[in-house]
C-alpha cells in the first residue's frame, strides 16, 4: 500500500519539474476590426503621383502657344494679302509676293495639323486623367471607412473653421488694418509706352562670336566711371563666363578698345562663384549674377575682387530646370535673371511651389547680402524670353516671329496690378534676344541678341506729352 501512493507522487514530481513554464509568453490577439489595406492606399498615392507627373504646364503653355503663334501668323498673312492686292504689278513683284504667301500658307497649314494633333492628344489626356482621379475619389472614399476615429473628419473640420476665421479677421468691422506697401521704385517720366530703335547695333570687337551674353552700363558707378559700359560673353559652351570686359566709352566698346580690359572672377571656366548663364548686370562697381550650378545670386566686386553670394529661396529652379522660352526653343541656363532700374538690383525666377510662375524679389544692397520684398505673379516663366525692370515696374516679352519681340506683359510691385496687354513691339536685328536689361542712366535698353549688341530708346509719357531722355 505504501508503494503504491510513493510511486504516483514521484512520478507527479517528474512531470511537473518537465512541463515548468518558459520564461516567454505568446499571446493570441484577435481584432474584431478589418485590417487597413495599405495596397490600396499604395494604389492611391501611385495615380495621384502619376496624375501630377502627366497633366504639366508645359502641355497647357504648348497648346496656348500654338494658338498664339497660329493667331500672329493669320494676322501677318492677311497683312501681306493686302499688300499684294495694294501693290501688286503683274510682274516679278507680284510673282515673289504669291511666292511669299505660299510659303506662309504652308507653315500656317503645319501649324494647324499641329494644333489639331495636340488638341487630340489633351482631350485624351483629359479624359483618361479624368477617369483615373474618379478612380482614385472613389478609393479615397472606401479608405475613409477606416478612419474609425474619424481623424480625418476632424481635419476637415478644423480646416473649415480656420478658412471662415480667416474671412471674418478679413471682413470684421475690427479686422486688422494692413500696413501699406513701400513704394518698390519712383518713376519721374511717367508712364512707359513706347520704344524707338536700334539705336546702336554692333558685334564690337568679336563680331559673329560668343553668342550669348550681356552688356550695358553701371546705374549707379562710382565717380570717373560714369561713361564707362561693360560685357559679358559666355565663353565655355555658351553658358559659363569668368570676367567681366570694360570699355572706358560706347565708342571704345564699338571700335572693340577695351580699356582697363578684363576683370578676372577666378583662373578657371566654370568654378566655384563663377557665371553661370547670360542674365548679368552691373551696379554699384559690382557684377551680380547667377552663381555656378546654384539656386544662388552672385556679387563680384571689381574693386576688391571678392564674391558674395545669396541663396534664393528653397525649390528655386536652375541648371535649365525653370529656362526663359518660346514655342520653338528655350535659352539654356536662363532660370535665374537679374535687373537693374533706379531703385537697385532685381531677381527674377521660379520655384516648383509656385508651379513655373515668375517670382520678383529686390535685392537689398548689405552685408551680407539678402533678398528685400518678394512677389509673386500669375505669367508663366517659360511662356517669356526676356525680362526687365523700369521705373520699379517689372516687364515681360515673347516672341513674336525673327523679327519682333513683343513686350506683352507689365507687374506693379506697388499696386500688385498685372497687365497682360502691354503691346509694345521691339525691331530685332537678330533672331533671339538672349539678355534685356534696362539702363536708368539714359533710358536705353540693351539687348544681346546672337552676338549682337543692340540698344533702344525707351519713350516715357509725362502729363500728357511723350519726350525722352
Amino acid at each position: 500500500m505504501k508503494l503504491y501512493v510513493i510511486l504516483p507522487l514521484w512520478a507527479l514530481f517528474t512531470v511537473t519539474q518537465q512541463d515548468a513554464p518558459s520564461d516567454n509568453c505568446v499571446c493570441e490577439f484577435i481584432s474584431s476590426e478589418k485590417s487597413f489595406p495599405y495596397d490600396k492606399l499604395k494604389t492611391a498615392q501611385d495615380s495621384a503621383s502619376s496624375c501630377m507627373q502627366t497633366i504639366t504646364p508645359q502641355k497647357a503653355f504648348a497648346l496656348d502657344s500654338l494658338l498664339l503663334g497660329l493667331n500672329r501668323r493669320l494676322s501677318q498673312l492677311e497683312q501681306d494679302v493686302a499688300v499684294l492686292e495694294k501693290e501688286d504689278d503683274g510682274k516679278l513683284f507680284g510673282a515673289l509676293s504669291l511666292h511669299v504667301i505660299e510659303n506662309e500658307l504652308s507653315e500656317i497649314q503645319q501649324m494647324i495639323d499641329k494644333l489639331n494633333s495636340t488638341a487630340r492628344e489633351s482631350k485624351h489626356l483629359s479624359e483618361d486623367m479624368a477617369q483615373k482621379l474618379e478612380d482614385v475619389k472613389e478609393e479615397m472614399v472606401e479608405l475613409e471607412k477606416f478612419d474609425t476615429m474619424q481623424v480625418v473628419k476632424r481635419q476637415q473640420a478644423n480646416q473649415r473653421l480656420k478658412r471662415d476665421l480667416d474671412q471674418c479677421m478679413n471682413n470684421g468691422a475690427d479686422a486688422t488694418i494692413k500696413p501699406p506697401e513701400p513704394m518698390a521704385g519712383a518713376c519721374p517720366y511717367g508712364q512707359f509706352i513706347n520704344i524707338t530703335g536700334p539705336r546702336v547695333h554692333t558685334g564690337g570687337e568679336y563680331a559673329g562670336s560668343y553668342k550669348y551674353g550681356a552688356w550695358g552700363r553701371d546705374p549707379k558707378p562710382e565717380p570717373g566711371k560714369e561713361s564707362w559700359h561693360w560685357r559679358v560673353m559666355l565663353t565655355s559652351s555658351n553658358r559659363y563666363a569668368h570676367y567681366v570686359r570694360l570699355y572706358s566709352s560706347l565708342s571704345s566698346l564699338i571700335v572693340g578698345i577695351s580699356v582697363p580690359g578684363n576683370v578676372q572672377i577666378h583662373p578657371s571656366n566654370p568654378a566655384t562663384n563663377t557665371i553661370q548663364g547670360p542674365n548679368v548686370v552691373m551696379y554699384a562697381g559690382a557684377l551680380y549674377y547667377n552663381c555656378y550650378n546654384k539656386a544662388a545670386v552672385c556679387r563680384f566686386n571689381l574693386t576688391s575682387k571678392t564674391v558674395a553670394s545669396l541663396d534664393l529661396p528653397k525649390g528655386t529652379r536652375y541648371n535649365s530646370k525653370g529656362d526663359f522660352c518660346h514655342l520653338e526653343e528655350c535659352y539654356p541656363f536662363t532660370d535665374v535673371d537679374l535687373a537693374t532700374d533706379e531703385s537697385g538690383v532685381w531677381v527674377v525666377y521660379t520655384t516648383t511651389q509656385d508651379f513655373g510662375n515668375l517670382v520678383l524679389s529686390k535685392v537689398e544692397e548689405s552685408e551680407p547680402l539678402k533678398l528685400g520684398k518678394t512677389w509673386w505673379t500669375s505669367v508663366y516663366k517659360r511662356s517669356v524670353t526676356n525680362t526687365f525692370m523700369a521705373c520699379g515696374v517689372l516687364y515681360a516679352t515673347r516672341y513674336v516671329d525673327q523679327n519682333r519681340e513683343e513686350i506683352f506683359y507689365s507687374f506693379d510691385p506697388t499696386t500688385g496690378k498685372e497687365n497682360f496687354n502691354v503691346g509694345i513691339y521691339i525691331n530685332k536685328v537678330m533672331p533671339n534676344i538672349l539678355s534685356l536689361n534696362y539702363s536708368p542712366v539714359d533710358q536705353m535698353l540693351h539687348a544681346y541678341c546672337d552676338t549682337q549688341m543692340v540698344s533702344y530708346k525707351v519713350l516715357f509719357q509725362s502729363m500728357g506729352n511723350t519726350f525722352t531722355y
